[in-house]
């Protein structure tokens, strides 16, 4: 059978192979559109590595519809197994053209995870920056993950976009669990972004950005944070040119 070309897999996990212009407007607007269901995993080399280790989180990665590259690591990774990627699909900018198209169409979005003060904060720069966009709600990410009665309270409010912003594992399981509660929207698990939103961080310079460079400017920025990320992305890459024949 002839492998689809829409997808590349990396480590057992199939990435997205479209630009990010091709997978909004082929598949997530119309989906926003239709009024239908859909889970994207943003992944970069530690989700990947994670799901190496953690089965039961592998099983949630496949149960998502789409898996995008979210990571220089995997596009790396791509090129070494011959199989390249169209393109890096960040993670923070998919959320940027979600919050733009559901300010255009009047959509509306629930914003779960970070601290109380960031999520305030967040929701509140969505409300001056997209006018549009009804705020079906917000909560922080001090929450169970089988705290099944804020997920009904969530799934009540019926949102167009849930944003889960509470770090993986723990995002991107949330999602798993709960989306069969709501009748329609598009899921993501966003780390980071709503510190960004909140002004709380601040992401790197257009420059770093088209260099593939992010991960070493966060680097300099958090080094004892960063630290053992960085170490984690060398040890993805090591196993990729280790085990090349195998994962090809």
């Amino acid at each position: 059978m002839q492998k689809d070309r829409r997808s590349v897999t990396v480590m057992d996990i199939d990435f997205v192979n479209r630009t990010q212009y091709q997978f909004l407007v082929e598949d997530i607007f119309p989906a926003l559109q239709h009024k239908e269901k859909k889970f994207i995993v943003t992944a970069n080399p530690e989700i990947v590595m994670k799901a190496q280790e953690d089965d039961a989180f592998k099983k949630v990665i496949y149960e998502a519809d789409y898996t995008v590259p979210d990571g220089i690591g995997i596009i790396l990774a791509a090129k070494l197994l011959e199989t390249p990627l169209e393109e890096r699909i960040a993670g923070f900018d998919l959320a940027l053209d979600l919050l733009n198209y559901a300010d255009e169409h009047g959509l509306s979005c629930y914003f779960l995870g970070a601290k109380e003060e960031v999520n305030e904060k967040a929701v509140k720069r969505v409300q001056a920056d997209y006018p549009n966009i009804h705020i079906a709600g917000r909560h922080n990410g001090y929450f169970d993950i089988g705290d099944r009665d804020l997920a009904e309270e969530i799934a009540a409010t019926a949102p167009d976009i849930v944003l889960v912003a509470a770090g993986f594992p723990k995002q991107e399981k949330w999602i798993a669990a709960y989306k069969d509660l709501f009748d329609h929207g598009v899921f993501m698990g966003v780390g980071g972004t709503f510190d960004i939103l909140a002004g709380e961080a601040k992401r790197a310079p257009e420059i770093w950005v088209k260099l593939n460079l992010e991960w070493f400017y966060r680097l300099l920025q958090q080094p004892k944070v960063r630290f053992k990320r960085t170490l984690k992305l060398f040890g993805f890459m090591r196993d990729i040119i280790k085990n090349k024949k195998r994962y090809k």
